[in-house]
């Protein structure tokens, strides 16, 4: 099976470029599912439902989530009728929503889609993902009760999320960090057949402070005093992800590159489609 995961959508530039680069992608790598975390696609902070459909409308099967999952309110009522929205699933129990998705692709193959979020360095405190996942893994087993297994890791510590990649090893077809913006150089197949990348990186301009207009973080860093709203830088953006190709038999990575497109940063190609 073909996976192709892209990470953060940051404002207006990181939404067309995905929408640019996401048909493209498709009609050249044919992947049986996209993933794509929507949590920073309206002006830098959550997600609407109107950006959420043309997500979708671009080739994204599941959109996710994270810690900017509901800075919008009309997100209440849209999250609970879309099953395909999903935000991390540790939320406190009663929050809208869900934290997984179970989607069956064109070739007639289920993918679980999981949204987890740590909870090192970044608000809200949610509850422990580590058990929450846990029990997403067993109750839907990969190779068995499903053909592939993606889980997206909204966190800030590199460490938490290659714990989580670890535990999840050999139960998951790919384990992808999130939030941080910076795409990491370790793409690997862990020992158990997990492919993990720590952070996919954002769909956003890099010539900026993680995707935000320079001028306001470098005033705050600076001067410690905050002058206006963070507002997303409007360059071109460059879509980065991870893509990632699995056994039929068995669920587990055979095969796992990074994506990046467009932009200021050096291309990215996937050399095994």
């Amino acid at each position: 099976m073909r996976l192709i995961f892209l990470g953060d959508v940051v404002g207006r530039s990181g939404r067309d470029a995905v929408f640019f680069h996401l048909p493209i992608l498709r009609e050249r790598y044919k992947p049986d599912c996209v993933v794509v975390n929507g949590e920073n696609a309206a002006h830098g902070f959550g997600i609407t439902e109107d950006i959420f459909t043309k997500l979708r409308d671009a080739g994204a099967d599941v959109v996710t989530l994270g810690n900017h999952a509901f800075d919008h309110r009309e997100i209440l009522l849209t999250i609970d009728r879309e099953e395909r929205l999903i935000r991390p699933l540790n939320w406190p129990a009663g929050c809208p929503g869900r934290g997984t998705a179970l989607i069956e692709t064109a070739r007639g193959q289920r993918v679980l889609v999981i949204n987890g979020m740590g909870r090192v360095m970044v608000e809200p405190m949610l509850d422990d993902p580590f058990p929450a996942i846990d029990i997403e893994l067993e109750n839907c087993r990969l190779g068995r009760d499903c053909d592939a297994v993606l889980l997206d890791f909204h966190g800030e510590a590199s460490s938490e999320k290659m714990a989580m990649g670890h535990f999840c090893d050999g139960r998951a077809s790919l384990v992808v960090g999130t939030h941080t913006h910076t795409p990491t150089a370790d793409h690997m197949i862990l020992p158990g057949g997990t492919a993990y990348q720590t952070d996919a990186g954002m769909c956003g301009d890099y010539d900026s402070v993680i995707g935000m207009d320079k001028a306001e973080p470098l005033q705050r860093f600076l001067r410690k005093l905050p002058v206006e709203r963070f507002k997303p830088a409007e360059g071109e953006a460059t879509v980065c992800g991870i893509a990632v190709e699995t056994d039929d038999r068995t669920g587990l990575a055979l095969k796992v590159a990074p994506i990046r497109v467009g932009g200021r940063l050096q291309p990215a190609e996937i050399p095994f489609w």
